[in-house]
């Protein structure tokens, strides 16, 4: 049974995570271990590399690794099929963290007929892609989310759960940017012929640059990977890969590139996905995408949802888990994890997880933890961080905090061409049918990434019959420290910076949520500390958006993580030397060395060996 409640709260600062951790004895010693707040230093941070698909065990995870992942639109079949496999074995699976690489994983798992419960600190699912009411009935996001044309596994994923062709409204493929006093510029991508060409026209006709940038902008393109993919995909993508330690704007300036390309164009496109500038974020990150835009003619087409998340995205998640017997448990975190040690005190295998607010023990074959990074670094204990690297490395990674502003109006605030259709609110005017852009927007004249009017793109459940338009709007950190009446009165006057006519408009509503630590920091040199799903512990393993796969931290990059996980289980279930044998193997050791207990306390001492 899915057990859910709505909150009535932003969060500050909110992390998926648990406070402290401890491990039971093994068969000759008892250890309490308490989480540090401090990280240790990195020993092992200049050695390690990023995984491979020799890495992973399932043939299945492989294939969301490697240049061919990113030309594999057959991750969309997959993801909606299902693992395609039941194990012979059924295992307790333990999951903390109902985001959607938690929720993705379960769905995996109890289709391969496993028994699955689920652990979430917060009062609803979704984790950073979170939305839920509040008292008045207003649907609060955590953030903006945008659906990316090259999302195939979370395609796959609203496929399967039925939600693709009833949640998701498409947009026209142009990506606008609005400058001060209401110009406009774009990159449009609707071309008779798809990629690369429409790409190229795109770039070549784009009214947000000059001629001069144009043409530097230009000469870089020119000789990037991207071109050299076009002919040898390989060749690219291995130069691609081989960019993580320098920024954006490093890579971009080397070879012609202009400091106006990067303020007019590139840094409003690196805020929106990653929430730091082309000075600070990795070349990796930025020319990843734009690989796949080039590539991909559906790779730059952007949907929204209808309405809010939780309707449209995770409400028929969780119905699949509640039909498969999944069940979620919210609001309720985990405290400690429990595990066994061997006789020099190094972690062997993970037992169960303490949970709620009563420490209640729950013990299962396997533990996955499907957390953010500051809820993994909250979670792990000392020991495990002292005897395997690759949970230390994961201390490496930092994150961003952002707030995402939702601001409502008495009129239409993108609307610039008609002052009297910007006014006019009367009727039904649901369905898109209000006045302005219907579309994802940038800015390079604003401190919010990216912002767009929900009463437009996602009219289901943002739309108001008498209102006008609901901006929301992600600021950085650069705003983060301010208070929310003073980011809610920055974010009306930018809006009103950029279109000039809003001033005419008041604000009727508004909300500020704070995120103290989301996405991770996508700065030079942080891919190598991503960790991949299994772990050195055998029934140990990580999910979510941070750990290892070829994507960004993003919604898709959750779902492919959620789905890698489930497959490294499915992989190592069954068999003689399988988790669920080596569940059985521990218990009967446990029950051999309880028995044996009683029986040495029985034994009398030698009167001669008393003291």
């Amino acid at each position: 049974m899915v057990r859910l409640s709505r909150a009535t709260a932003y969060i500050l600062g909110c992390t998926s995570a648990v406070t402290s951790a401890f491990h039971l004895p093994s068969s000759t010693t008892q250890h309490y271990t308490h989480i540090s707040s401090t990280p240790s230093s990195s020993l092992y941070a200049t050695t390690v590399a990023p995984p491979s698909d020799t890495d992973f065990k399932s043939e299945s995870a492989k294939k969301q690794i490697g240049n061919d992942s990113f030309l594999n639109q057959d991750l969309m079949a997959r993801a909606q099929n299902g693992p395609g496999k039941q194990n012979s074995e059924k295992l307790k699976i333990g999951i903390v963290g109902a985001g959607l690489a938690g929720m993705v994983a379960a769905m995996d798992l109890a289709d391969a007929g496993h028994d699955v419960e689920m652990f979430e600190l917060r009062p609803f699912v979704g984790g950073k892609v979170s939305s839920w009411k509040d008292k008045d009935g207003n649907h609060i996001e955590m953030g903006l989310h945008v659906f990316f044309g090259c999302y195939y596994n979370l395609f796959g994923i609203m496929k399967r759960t039925g939600s693709f062709d009833t949640e998701l409204r498409i947009k026209e493929h142009v990506h606008t940017f609005v400058n001060e006093g209401g110009k406009l510029g774009a990159l449009d991508f609707r071309f008779p012929i798809g990629a690369p060409v429409s790409g190229l026209q795109a770039f070549a006709k784009t009214e947000q640059l000059g001629l001069e940038d144009k043409f530097h902008n230009a000469l870089r393109l020119g000789t990037s990977p991207i071109v050299r993919a076009l002919i040898d995909f390989d060749g690219g993508m291995d130069m691609v890969r081989e960019l993580d330690d320098i920024t954006f704007t490093e890579w971009f300036t080397q070879l012609g590139g202009s400091r106006g390309s990067l303020d007019r164009m590139w840094d409003p496109i690196a805020y929106a996905l990653g929430f730091v500038d082309c000075d600070n974020i990795s070349a990796r990150c930025m020319l990843t995408i734009f690989m796949l835009f080039a590539i991909r003619t559906e790779a730059s087409v952007l949907r929204m949802l209808e309405g809010s998340p939780q309707t449209g995205l995770h409400d028929p998640i969780l119905k699949y888990l509640d039909d498969r017997g999944v069940t979620v448990n919210t609001s309720t975190g985990c405290r400690e994890i429990v595990y066994d040690t061997d006789e020099n005190g190094k972690p062997t295998r993970v037992t169960g997880i303490k949970v709620g607010s009563k420490e209640t023990l729950k013990e299962y074959d396997a533990v996955v933890m499907a957390l953010d990074v500051p809820g993994i670094k909250k979670v792990l204990p000392q020991s495990f961080r002292d005897n395997f690297p690759m949970f230390d490395n994961i201390y490496n990674l930092d994150t961003v905090p952002i707030a995402t502003v939702q601001v409502r109006f008495d009129g239409w605030v993108t609307e610039m061409e008609d002052e009297a259709r910007m006014m006019d609110i009367s009727g039904d005017q649901s369905d898109g049918k209000g006045g302005g852009i219907d579309n994802l927007l940038y800015s390079a004249d604003a401190e919010f990434s990216c912002f767009a009017d929900l009463a437009l793109t996602s009219p289901g459940e943002y739309y108001k019959e008498g209102e006008g338009s609901l901006i929301q709007a992600v600021f950085d950190e650069r705003a983060f420290s301010r208070s929310e009446e003073q980011i809610v009165e920055d974010c009306i006057a930018q809006l009103n910076s950029l279109f000039p006519s809003s001033r005419k408009l008041k604000c009727t509503w508004s909300n500020v949520v704070k995120l103290g630590q989301s996405l991770y920091r996508e700065k030079p040199g942080q891919d190598k500390f991503r960790p991949k799903q299994a772990t050195p512990i055998s029934n140990f393993f990580l999910a979510g958006s941070y750990t290892y796969q070829d994507y960004l931290d993003s919604m898709e990059g959750a779902t492919r993580s959620g789905l890698m996980v489930a497959d490294e289980i499915i992989a190592r279930a069954d068999g003689p030397e399988g988790l669920k044998a080596q569940s059985a193997k521990a218990n009967a050791a446990k029950e051999e060395s309880e028995e044996a207990a009683p029986a040495k306390r029985k034994l009398k001492v030698p009167f001669f060996a008393s003291a």
